[in-house]
């Protein structure tokens, strides 16, 4: 592993370790519990053994070897120093700057933010914007990132969070599945078609499943474990555009689909959720006239799209 692999490995291995939970420190971090699990692996590999005991009981919270709690003060103390150094290296002199990194994950990006910078361009002509859009570790204590758009409860510790926009869950699919030899109609008629399933955030608590909105609803699910499972939302929505099966929708990422024809809403009703998307930034960021500017302009844009920009209602 080079440097700065090494400095993910490590972070990805705190952040379990302080949660005890791959999935909570994910959520922190900004990816995958199948991205911390990887790199924590790859740091095992490399120094030889394990930091966690494995459990054969399928329990959720990981438990620390001893040699990785004796270590565990130390790394926390350097992660403090970096964020430290880095906060003092941003006073001396004032920030003055041109433009913004923003972090944001692929899909909330491509369908949810990209579509509407023309708007931000226009009213900031001067701010260049970078949008790294990937699944790496969102470090902000390395200083090379100005804002991250985040999913979940809107607590990440360390930084600053701000409210954007929340996702509703509906079933979703290609007009090509509303005529047939099994017109899809109503909830039972999901029986006849393959479910989609997008695991990418799977993980994280409350999001929501096919489970989850057949519950709602009040009827006895099917077997949901059926069907085929993506571990990325803008490949399972593609799918859904193809005729390859009904997915569960989530607004921020299937309206311009539904606006556009190339899916519907076979029927309702819409399960909503307490998750949502956030922007987030150090502490010591808040108040930098670029940030706010940005992030003022995301909560404008939240808000329409939760009112004028809300998906058709059924067919």
């Amino acid at each position: 592993m080079r440097a700065p692999e090494h400095l993910n490995a490590l972070r990805a291995f705190e952040a379990a370790a302080r949660h005890l939970s791959f999935a909570m420190a994910a959520d922190e971090l900004n990816v995958t519990p199948a991205a911390v699990g990887q790199l924590v692996r790859r740091l095992e590999q490399v120094i030889g053994f394990e930091l966690f005991h494995r459990s054969q009981s399928g329990a959720a919270r990981l438990v620390l070897t001893e040699a990785a709690q004796a270590a565990l003060p130390e790394l926390r103390a350097g992660f403090e120093h970096l964020a430290g150094g880095m906060a003092r290296l941003r006073a001396a002199g004032g920030r003055r700057r041109k433009g913004l990194t923003v972090t944001v994950s692929f899909a909330f990006g491509d369908r949810w933010l990209m579509p509407r910078l023309d708007g931000f361009r226009r009213r900031y002509p001067a701010c260049e914007l970078l949008i790294d859009m990937n699944t790496n570790l969102s470090d902000f204590s390395k200083g090379d990132i100005d804002v991250g758009l985040r999913y979940g409860a809107g607590n990440w510790q360390g930084l600053s969070a701000t409210y954007i926009t929340r996702d509703s869950f509906f079933p979703v699919c290609s007009p090509a599945l509303m005529d047939g030899a099994h017109p899809l109609r109503s909830p039972e008629d999901l029986a006849h078609f393959r479910l989609i399933h997008d695991v990418s955030l799977a993980l994280l608590p409350d999001f929501r499943t096919w489970r989850d909105w057949f519950e709602n609803i009040g009827r006895e699910a099917p077997d949901t474990s059926r069907g085929l499972r993506v571990n990325d939302s803008t490949a399972a929505y593609r799918l859904a555009v193809d005729g390859g099966g009904v997915a569960l929708g989530r607004t921020t990422l299937v309206t311009q689909d539904l606006v556009e024809g190339r899916l519907v809403r076979p029927f309702g009703p819409t399960l909503e959720s307490p998750l949502a998307y956030y922007a987030v930034c150090r502490p010591q960021d808040f108040d930098d006239p670029m940030i706010a500017a940005f992030r003022d302009w995301l909560v404008e844009e939240g808000a329409r799209s939760e009112t004028d920009g809300r998906p058709p209602g059924p067919r």
